[in-house]
């Protein structure tokens, strides 16, 4: 081989610089891939923890060093059909509910949030930087302060037991949905609105025909984050509702773990189950949720 390369034309022979190149760009990608390998298994290990715990024994949830794997005939699967109908109120009741709020949200946020900012982004009209200004500065006020006062206006509607509160906010926009929102929206150009114009489309059916489809990586964006929020929402179903039969999966699994709190492995099944959904729409969609962030940031 290396009288091969010795009999070649010296213009014909790969200088020294350019294979040295190639051989640290094939170590630097070795590299890479183990540092993320190695990472996805250190961040992967809690959950891996918990699927061990909810078929061990209950005195190896406990034991340290961790024993991963159960012994021979000692995997207890049961555990995810026994504890689902373990409380009054079954978890089936939960995860309907959570679903109803998560599905009403997810539609209500993409709406208001795509119509606001198609506004800022496409709409030209006297004061629009400052209130879009406006709109942002809410995101520096602290969810805390405004916690008693939105309390006390449900109370006063006497909406509290109910998902009204949980609704509602939802279809009234975000600051965060509608920034990122703006930002994809005006990487379209401009001269695609005057043109409908000319054609005689209003701003609604230039919304509805033309910008919502071109956007459907950023609203896949918010739609997975929204997803993620309201399936894991602990707070806002703890303030508002007060009756068992109306509780979110989340509530629902703090309830259960009070109830079984000497009984780990039956609180990890449920906690599995809680997580399921949320981890397969993240891995389903995750391909459509990185696209939108990077789209999202091209122009400010």
């Amino acid at each position: 081989m290396n009288a091969q390369i010795a009999a070649r034309p010296a213009n014909l022979r790969p200088e020294p610089d350019v294979i040295r190149r190639k051989v640290l760009h094939i170590i630097g990608r070795i590299v890479l891939y183990a540092v993320l390998a190695a990472g996805a298994v250190v961040f992967s290990l809690p959950f891996l923890w918990m699927v061990s715990a909810s078929v061990k024994p209950n005195h190896m949830a406990y034991l340290v060093p961790v024993k991963w794997i159960p012994p021979p005939g000692e995997w207890h699967w049961e555990r995810y059909t026994s504890s689902w109908n373990y409380l009054t109120v079954p978890f089936t009741t939960f995860y309907v509910n959570t679903l109803r709020i998560t599905v009403l949200n997810i539609i209500g946020l993409t709406l208001s949030c795509s119509m606001v900012a198609f506004a800022f982004a496409r709409i030209r009209f006297w004061g629009r930087d400052v209130l879009f200004m406006i709109v942002l500065a809410t995101m520096m006020l602290p969810a805390q302060v405004t916690l008693i006062p939105i309390y006390l206006f449900w109370s006063r509607l006497g909406a509290i037991n109910s998902i009204w509160p949980l609704v509602v906010p939802e279809w009234l926009a975000n600051a965060y949905n509608v920034f990122l929102l703006r930002q994809f929206m005006m990487t379209i150009s401009l001269e695609m609105d005057d043109a409908a114009r000319i054609d005689g489309a209003g701003w609604f059916r230039i919304y509805w025909q033309i910008i919502i489809p071109m956007t459907k990586a950023a609203l896949g964006v918010i739609a997975i984050q929204a997803f993620q929020w309201n399936w894991n929402n602990f707070l806002g179903p703890l303030i508002y509702l007060n009756a068992t039969p109306k509780y979110t999966i989340a509530i629902g699994l703090r309830l259960f773990q009070t109830q079984q709190s000497a009984n780990m492995p039956e609180t990890m099944a449920m906690s599995v189950v809680a997580m399921l959904p949320t981890l397969v729409v993240f891995f389903i969609a995750q391909r459509y949720f990185i696209q939108g962030i990077v789209i999202s940031g091209v122009k400010g």
